[in-house]
């Protein structure tokens, strides 16, 4: 089994180095790395020439937002299974991709998904927030339910048979290709009950001045899927306020 690795990244030369690490100390020793930015000036092309041996295929060039962006390296994948893992994370231990490859192989997945926490953009070793999931059950989607989206792993073969992500949402296009996998019953889904990423706070859209766009483009895409409306939406935000409460209640 092959992985394809994709990391988009802008102007990110402070946290880049910490990512791109992440990938390389990975124990899986059959990796193809992608690293697709966006024509960045303030010293992350420069940081990333430094692992360039490392790295199969790095494209720097003005791109059209960060769903084009990743579009453009899932394009050029070769892997068996593709994972996502932004500028500013970390997969959780140097096994990860590991262990991800046996749950594949042992159950015959399409697509594997798990437990990701967030943690502080200074300080990785402070949990602020964590992002547990579960086994599924189609009615959960209802309910705003939905796995943090850097711990879903797709066959590249899903992708190439049920599209690329939707470039006509901004900020929310990873819910809307989420929705189109776990409403279909002829991918196979298996959950992992294994924390797979470390998220640093402070992504586009955890802001507060994206969040109402962000909701909007949820309910669109709600509305798209024949969801519950505006009380699927307030399920989904619901959701995310024992998140912030957990990591105070258990060291994890």
């Amino acid at each position: 089994m092959k992985f394809s690795i994709i990391t988009i990244v802008y102007n990110n030369a402070n946290h880049i180095e910490q990512c791109l690490q992440s990938v390389c100390s990975q124990d899986f020793n059959n990796v193809e790395y992608i690293v697709i930015d966006g024509g960045s000036n303030d010293g992350t092309q420069q940081m990333v020439e430094k692992y360039k041996s490392k790295i199969s295929l790095y494209i720097s060039e003005k791109d059209n937002g960060l769903y084009n962006a990743l579009n453009k390296g899932i394009k050029r994948a070769t892997g068996d299974v593709i994972g996502i893992l932004h500028s500013d994370d970390l997969f959780f231990s140097e096994n990860t991709l590991s262990e991800v490859a046996k749950i594949f192989e042992t159950f015959d997945a399409d697509l594997v998904y798990a437990n990701g926490q967030y943690v502080d953009k200074q300080d990785i070793t402070k949990v602020k927030r964590i992002y547990p999931a579960k086994s599924f059950k189609k009615y959960y989607l209802k309910f705003g339910w939905i796995p943090l989206h850097t711990t879903i792993y797709v066959k590249r073969k899903v992708f190439e048979k049920y599209g690329l992500y939707d470039e006509n949402y901004s900020i929310a296009s990873d819910y809307e290709i989420s929705l189109r996998w776990f409403l279909n019953d002829e991918i196979k889904k298996v959950f992992f009950n294994q924390w797979v990423v470390k998220m640093r706070l402070g992504g586009k859209s955890t802001s507060m001045n994206l969040q109402k766009k962000k909701s909007a483009e949820d309910l669109a895409i709600i509305k798209k899927y024949g969801l519950l409306g505006r009380l699927t939406l307030f399920c989904k935000i619901a959701q995310k306020i024992p998140q912030y409460f957990l990591p105070k209640l258990k060291k994890y």
